[in-house]
Protein backbone atom coordinates (compact mmCIF):
# COMPACT_ATOMS: atom_id res chain seq x y z
CA UNK A 1 0.00 0.00 0.00
CA UNK A 2 3.09 2.16 0.97
CA UNK A 3 4.07 1.38 -2.94
CA UNK A 4 1.05 2.70 -3.71
CA UNK A 5 0.44 5.57 -2.16
CA UNK A 6 4.26 6.71 -3.04
CA UNK A 7 3.55 6.10 -6.77
CA UNK A 8 0.25 8.36 -7.00
CA UNK A 9 1.80 11.30 -4.93
CA UNK A 10 4.68 11.17 -7.69
CA UNK A 11 2.52 11.13 -10.44
CA UNK A 12 0.27 13.66 -9.59
CA UNK A 13 3.37 16.21 -8.04
CA UNK A 14 4.55 15.48 -11.57
CA UNK A 15 1.68 16.85 -13.00
CA UNK A 16 1.63 19.64 -11.26
CA UNK A 17 4.77 20.47 -11.75
CA UNK A 18 4.80 20.33 -15.38
CA UNK A 19 1.72 21.97 -15.15
CA UNK A 20 3.27 25.03 -13.42
CA UNK A 21 6.35 25.44 -15.51
CA UNK A 22 4.45 25.32 -18.84
CA UNK A 23 2.26 27.88 -17.92
CA UNK A 24 4.83 30.55 -16.72
CA UNK A 25 6.66 30.44 -19.92
CA UNK A 26 5.88 33.54 -22.07
CA UNK A 27 4.22 32.87 -25.55
CA UNK A 28 6.97 34.15 -27.62
CA UNK A 29 8.99 31.48 -26.40
CA UNK A 30 7.72 28.37 -26.81
CA UNK A 31 9.49 27.74 -30.57
CA UNK A 32 12.90 28.34 -28.94
CA UNK A 33 12.44 26.29 -26.17
CA UNK A 34 10.67 23.19 -28.06
CA UNK A 35 14.38 21.97 -28.72
CA UNK A 36 14.73 22.00 -24.81
CA UNK A 37 11.59 20.33 -24.35
CA UNK A 38 11.88 17.66 -26.81
CA UNK A 39 15.51 16.93 -25.00
CA UNK A 40 13.52 16.33 -21.44
CA UNK A 41 11.05 14.43 -22.95
CA UNK A 42 13.52 12.46 -24.29
CA UNK A 43 14.90 11.89 -21.37
CA UNK A 44 11.25 11.19 -20.07
CA UNK A 45 10.94 8.26 -22.20
CA UNK A 46 14.10 6.92 -21.03
CA UNK A 47 13.13 7.14 -17.44
CA UNK A 48 9.61 5.73 -18.38
CA UNK A 49 11.20 2.41 -20.47
CA UNK A 50 12.73 1.81 -17.39
CA UNK A 51 9.59 2.15 -14.96
CA UNK A 52 7.62 0.00 -17.22
CA UNK A 53 10.32 -2.46 -17.61
CA UNK A 54 11.34 -3.11 -13.97
CA UNK A 55 7.09 -4.29 -13.41
CA UNK A 56 8.11 -4.11 -9.71
CA UNK A 57 3.91 -3.45 -9.72
CA UNK A 58 1.07 -3.57 -12.17
CA UNK A 59 0.81 0.02 -11.43
CA UNK A 60 4.30 1.04 -12.19
CA UNK A 61 4.09 -0.94 -15.58
CA UNK A 62 0.80 0.85 -16.62
CA UNK A 63 2.28 4.41 -15.69
CA UNK A 64 5.42 3.78 -17.49
CA UNK A 65 3.65 3.20 -20.55
CA UNK A 66 1.55 5.86 -20.50
CA UNK A 67 4.34 8.12 -19.93
CA UNK A 68 6.26 6.54 -22.48
CA UNK A 69 2.95 7.26 -25.17
CA UNK A 70 2.35 10.65 -23.81
CA UNK A 71 6.50 11.75 -23.86
CA UNK A 72 6.87 10.18 -27.49
CA UNK A 73 3.86 12.28 -28.48
CA UNK A 74 5.37 15.17 -27.03
CA UNK A 75 8.73 14.63 -29.30
CA UNK A 76 6.49 14.16 -32.42
CA UNK A 77 4.66 16.81 -32.19
CA UNK A 78 7.84 19.02 -31.07
CA UNK A 79 9.65 18.17 -34.20
CA UNK A 80 5.94 18.59 -36.27
CA UNK A 81 6.15 22.14 -34.32
CA UNK A 82 9.77 22.59 -35.21
CA UNK A 83 9.74 22.15 -39.03
CA UNK A 84 6.73 24.11 -39.61
CA UNK A 85 8.29 26.46 -38.12
CA UNK A 86 11.67 26.44 -39.73
CA UNK A 87 9.63 26.08 -43.14
CA UNK A 88 8.45 29.45 -42.90
CA UNK A 89 12.17 31.27 -42.92
CA UNK A 90 12.74 29.25 -45.74
CA UNK A 91 12.98 31.10 -49.45
CA UNK A 92 10.05 30.09 -52.23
Amino acid sequence: MDVLVSTITIFVLAIFVGFEVITKVPPILHTPLMSGSNAISGITIVGALISAGSQHTTLTTVLGFLAVVFATINVVGGFLVTHRMLEMFQRK
